[in-house]
This record gives C-alpha cells, structure tokens and sequence, in this order.
C-alpha cells in the first residue's frame, strides 16, 4: 500500500471525530474526502471515519484510506453515530437527515433556497449546516462553488452539444460547423465562473457565442478573457428575448448568491425558438433559471416542452468524479481542517466568510436569502449559534 500510516494516530484532547459517508442521491459519484485529506486531518490529531465503498465511485479504494488513517466502517449509521462533523457532498437525502442530531455539524453542498422541505427537516435535526454554496473568500467570491462551477460549465457546452445531434432529440446542427456550413449558436446568460467556462469550450468547439451579463464590468473582464471571439451583451430581458430566435443552445449560468435562481426565459418566450432547440439549465440546483425547468438525472437527462429540449441535471459534475471530487476537495480541505480544529464556533469566529456558509444552527435559518425564499424567520448566526455546543 506504500508509505503512510497504517492505523489511525491516537486523538488528542480536543480532536474532532470527521465521517465521510457514501453519498447516496441518484448517480452521484464524488466523495467529500480524499486519503489527501485524511491524511492532514489525522496528522492534525482528529479521527476519521469513512464509509467503504465511500470513494468507489472517484477510483478511491478503502485501501487508501486505511494507509493515511481513517477508519473504514460498514454503513453509513456507523459515521453518523462516530462523527461529530459529517462532510459530504450533495445535500442529505431523507434517510440522512434522519440521523442528524444537534451534536452534528454538516458541510456539505445544500442549496436550500429551493427545497423547503429539507430547510424545515434540517432545522429539526437541530444540527448546524454549513454550505459549500455560501462560504465566501475575503473578496466576496464562492471558493466552494467555484470548482464545481468550473466542472459544470464545461459540462454544460458538453452535454449541450450532444443533445443537438438528432438521435438525441436535438436539431441536428453540429456546434462548430464545417467550412460552408455555419457554426451554431450559443447564448450563454451569466457571465460568472460557469458562464465563462461554457463560453471558453463553446468558442474552443468553434461556435458562434453569445455572453449575456448585467454587470458591465463583468462583460469587459470576458471581453478580454475571450480576446474578442464572443459578443458580450447586456442581459435585459429585451436583448435576450431578441437572441432567443437565433439561438440553437442556451446555457442558464445565473447565480444569486445563496437565493432561489430568478427566471430569465418564460413559457412564453419558448415559442420564439427553433424547434429542437436545447436549454441547459445549470441553475437548477438553486431552482432553475428557466420557468420550464424541473431537475433530472444523468439516468434521465432531458424531457421537451413546447418543442424545445431540456438538460437540468442537477448534479452535473458527478458524472467526471474523479475530476470533480479533487477539484472539490482541494477547496474544502481548509475548511474541514479550521472546523475541526477550532469547533463551528471559534472557526466561524475566526472566518467571517465561512460564518456566510452557516445556513441552519440549533434549529433556526441563519442565512437572509434562504429564510426569505422559504418562508421562515432569520436568526442572527451568532445569536443561534450561542445555542450550539463549541
């Protein structure tokens, strides 16, 4: 197994018990930690248990983990009955929130401005919920997101341009088309770090690109990342609506941070596109950026409405775990590593941006734009958190 620790190192006072179990929505592949990871949080003192089989889906075997420290354990009861802190991945399905208990902490991806039930669940858990999503750095940017929104982005030019072929469903165009023969084109709303990353693979497979923005600074930083090669447009509904006939693919790259998407195409506005047309909704996890939009799988990737095909995966990144959980976790590892070394609350004292990142603590929404979307009092951080166990 090569050079590493072989059983984990003794816990010292005030180590911290890490579970990393499988993660269990539909073809999700990604673990939320690596043998990299446990091995930085062994050497700091804290024990870590993983569920085998955990890393299968990354090409990570149990084996891995055991040289670097962890404990592997049978089932994902064992985690949550040995851990204090629960990292994860995507947000807890319902037999996960089941064993929540308010000496929990949960990291991991929870989106939670579009899905009140899991809020109110979480909120009786009583543990504290801390999101990937609304971590910010000390320049206001998403750390956590960010990597996943990479992977998402090129994924969205990707399955885009599939689903046009006609098998498909699609229209039949090929995205960079041939000498003679016109590219495609593609409209990409938002110009954040999915949109960019759409745009870069779209002008790369030799489309004709569109990038739509409402923040003029934003659209001159793409002007010169893209060199020129995309048409940067402002993003109001009238420019947009007058695009949408020409559009062959449409990438929904919109963020608010930590709010429900809003909508920038309606039902109606499908009737103004070419038949067989495609929308990729990257948005979706945060509700969708489309009106016609619902989530799917990569099992079932697309359903049609009014003509138009729809891509909604909401977890587009699981489907390239292995880039993906590297990706992720070479974010999240100094946020794992500050919380379990310091607790929630000192970590969270220390980190105002990772303080954004607590949403739900001893039972109350403490982050604005989820408490708004779903309809529930906010609760200052600090004033919930004075409830939590440090």
């Amino acid at each position: 197994m090569g050079a590493g620790r072989q059983t984990p190192a003794r816990a010292g006072a005030g180590a911290m018990r890490i579970g990393a179990p499988t993660e269990v929505k539909r073809d999700e592949y990604r673990v939320a930690l690596t043998p990299a990871g446990v091995r930085e949080l062994v050497d700091a003192g804290h024990e870590v248990f993983v569920q085998s089989g955990a890393g299968d889906g990354s090409a990570i075997q149990d084996d891995a983990y055991l040289a670097q420290g962890a404990t592997i354990v049978p089932d994902a009861a064992t985690v949550f009955g040995e851990a204090t802190l629960i990292v994860k991945v995507k947000e807890p399905q319902p037999e996960e929130v089941a064993r929540l208990e308010p000496r929990h902490t949960l990291f991991t991806y929870l989106h939670l401005a579009a899905d009140e039930t899991l809020t109110r669940r979480l909120m009786e858990s009583g543990a504290t919920c801390v999101a990937y999503e609304t971590v910010e750095d000390a320049r206001g940017r998403l750390p956590l997101l960010a990597p996943m929104s990479e992977v998402a982005g090129k994924i969205a030019t990707q399955a885009g341009a599939f689903m046009l072929e006609k098998p498909l469903g699609g229209r039949g165009i090929l995205l960079g088309g041939v000498p003679g023969v016109a590219a495609a084109n593609v409209l990409v709303i938002g110009g954040g770090v999915v949109g960019m990353n759409a745009a870069f693979i779209a002008l790369g497979m030799e489309a004709s690109v569109f990038v739509f923005d409402r923040n003029i600074d934003r659209l001159r930083e793409l002007d010169i990342a893209f060199g020129g090669r995309a048409d940067t447009c402002f993003a109001s509904t009238l420019e947009i609506e007058e695009r949408l006939p020409w559009a062959d693919l449409v990438i929904g790259a919109v963020l608010v941070h930590g709010a429900r998407a809003p909508h920038v195409i309606t039902r109606a506005q499908l009737s103004e596109m070419k038949r067989q047309a495609v929308l990729v909704d990257v948005s979706i996890d945060q509700g969708g950026c489309f009106e016609t939009s619902h989530p799917t799988t990569h099992s079932d990737p697309t359903y049609e409405v009014d003509g138009i095909t729809h891509y909604c995966v909401a977890n587009m990144p699981g489907a390239v775990p292995i880039t993906s959980t590297y990706a992720l976790t070479n974010a999240t590892m100094p946020y794992v590593l500050h919380l379990a070394s310091a607790g929630v609350r000192a970590a969270v004292a220390d980190n105002p941006g990772l303080k954004l990142g607590v949403n739900i603590a001893a039972g109350e929404v403490t982050y604005h734009p989820v408490a708004e979307a779903v309809g529930v009092a906010h609760t200052a951080v600090d004033e919930a958190l004075a409830a939590v166990a440090a």
